[in-house]
């Protein structure tokens, strides 16, 4: 008899998402109660955002569990995954939290910007997910996810966010790792997805365009889009479509065959000239 296969579903369930005090972290937390979840726990450093998200949980009929934790540091990660062990493994882990700093690589800070980058965008979902990772391996009574929040910059160069497209490369390289390890060692219950996504219009990105054929997403439906991917299963989500060819072409194309159809056909290069970004005290930068 072939085996019975059980869909996702986060309902009764643990789920934490990163960010969650605005954009598209909000808008996880709230899916997840909307879909069920018996308790979303909801990581920020900002208190204010975190209080009301928290609030739209409640309201949906999830306990919301709010800790304030800054995901540039592994010890402040450490302590929150201590105190949330409790709530039982996770179905779904949503690694979501983000920064931009819209620069050339030269004006960058070794600290408030490449250090800062690195450490949230592409160090913090290694650390949240190997404290959560045991036990949700070990219990495989349930299916349960993995959504990691990368980018499309991590699959083409572009200039202006050079840290931001190696944070999020790494993301690429290490969650679709994580998911073939997992896979080898046989625990199917437990599947990872990660999701690139090309700009989105949570503020993150102000001042910035698309490129040739690729407006920006909005928030919704860039989360329903991840939401349903991570539900299925699917390993890899490229959005729009767009941006899945831009991979492609940049893969087979010489390289500088594709410096002419990205950066002068596709505008891809010019896309972050008019960044803004949300205002942060000392820099341009962007978070979700």
């Amino acid at each position: 008899m072939p085996a019975t296969i059980i869909p996702f579903s986060v309902a009764g369930g643990v789920v934490l998402v990163t960010g969650a005090a605005r954009g598209m972290g909000r808008l996880y937390a709230l899916r997840a109660a909307r879909e069920g979840a018996a308790v979303v726990i909801l990581w920020d450093v900002d208190a204010d955002g975190l209080a009301a998200t928290a609030a739209g949980v409640a309201a949906l009929g999830a306990r919301a569990v709010v800790r304030r934790v800054d995901l540039a540091d592994r010890e402040s990660i450490a302590a929150a995954a201590a105190e949330c062990a409790a709530e039982g493994p996770l179905a779904l882990l949503v690694n979501n939290a983000g920064i931009v700093r819209g620069a050339l690589f030269w004006e960058h800070r070794p600290e408030q910007d490449i250090a800062l980058t690195m450490d949230i965008n592409a160090l913090a979902p290694m650390y949240v997910t190997h404290a959560f990772l045991p036990a949700m391996m070990a219990d495989a009574g349930r299916p349960r996810r993995i959504l990691n929040i990368a980018s499309a910059a991590g699959t083409v160069s572009n200039p202006r966010m050079s840290v931001y497209a190696a944070s999020k490369w790494a993301v690429i390289g290490w969650s679709d790792s994580l998911r073939l390890e997992l896979e080898q060692q046989g625990h199917g219950h437990l599947k990872v997805t990660t999701f690139c996504p090309s700009y989105i219009s949570t503020g993150m990105f102000d001042g910035a365009r698309g490129p040739l054929l690729t407006p920006l997403m909005t928030p919704d439906d860039a989360v329903d889009r991840a939401w349903r991917a991570a539900a299925a299963g699917q390993p890899l989500l490229i959005a729009p479509a767009m941006a899945t060819l831009g991979k492609v072409l940049r893969g087979i194309l010489p390289v500088r065959a594709w410096d002419f159809v990205g950066g002068k056909l596709f505008g891809i290069y010019s896309t972050m000239d008019k960044f803004t970004g949300r205002t942060v005290p000392d820099t341009k930068a962007g978070s979700r």
